[in-house]
């Protein structure tokens, strides 16, 4: 099969309220771009079963995660926790996510966003699922957290990736990770273009993160799959490619980690 011309959307949001007016549509400007699956990493047991609701309206396109996302792990996450465990032995999902270490706006529950990771990277192992990580202004944390499970068979997706590739080559030693690039490669001052030079497409897949992180000329406003484009258009500029072989790469990177793409 000839993948040129069709991208996995490998992070989107798209089960959110932001997209309740006008989902079909979004959908159907997705497919029209090039996008044959979408990836819905959970948030929490709140955002559950919305994001259940649009797995079942599209099937074949839309594929439900599950995870604890660490913005949500508050003082209940030991029973957030719960609802994940429930979920892995209920039945059968493409990843487990989106999990990780987010000390951004706040460290108040470093701790517990530690060992919510960690147990839900065990579960991952268990499972024979990949993970979904989410690492914001948390590198050596998340790396450190990771540590105990290399050579374990764990692989997964690094969203968002927006470093050095010093801390990308920490990153691969530690399994089978893909760094998720999204609309932040088309800032103009994020830098991430010039490290990615050093980093082969190999390990890339592409992700938007809808609604967030718009991909220029559109930054500002609500991102949604279709952009997956820009983002592959980027990265053909990066790597001096056509945007076919950035789609055909990055699929087959997607298709090797989420086996239950293929």
């Amino acid at each position: 099969m000839d993948l040129a011309g069709l991208m996995i959307d490998t992070h989107s949001h798209i089960y959110s309220e932001e997209f309740d007016a006008d989902r079909d549509e979004v959908i159907l400007r997705a497919q029209h771009a090039g996008v044959t699956k979408i990836i819905l990493p959970n948030v929490d047991s709140a955002s559950h079963p919305r994001m259940l609701e649009v797995e079942f309206r599209y099937p074949g396109l839309c594929f439900a995660a599950i995870g604890l996302h660490p913005e949500s792990v508050k003082e209940d996450y030991q029973k957030e926790l719960d609802f994940v465990r429930a979920e892995l032995e209920r039945r059968r999902y493409i990843a487990v996510g989106e999990i990780g270490i987010d000390l951004y706006w706040d460290k108040t529950y470093q701790t517990e966003q530690i060992l919510a990771f960690q147990t839900q990277v065990e579960w991952a192992i268990e499972f024979n699922l990949p993970v979904i990580i989410h690492v914001r202004n948390s590198h050596n944390e998340t790396i450190q957290a990771l540590k105990p499970y290399a050579g374990k068979g764990l692989k997964g997706i690094f969203h968002c990736f927006g470093g050095t590739p010093e801390e990308a080559a920490e990153i691969f030693s530690l399994g089978d990770f893909k760094l998720g690039i999204g609309g932040v490669v088309t800032f103009k001052n994020s830098g991430l273009a010039a490290s990615l030079m050093h980093i082969p497409p190999e390990n890339l897949v592409l992700e938007t993160d809808s609604p967030y992180l718009t991909p220029a000329p559109f930054r500002g406003k609500r991102n949604e799959s279709a952009y997956t484009v820009l983002v592959a258009e980027k990265l053909a500029q990066v790597y001096d490619m056509s945007v076919g072989e950035i789609d055909r790469i990055t699929t087959e990177n997607a298709c090797s980690v989420f086996s239950g793409l293929k």
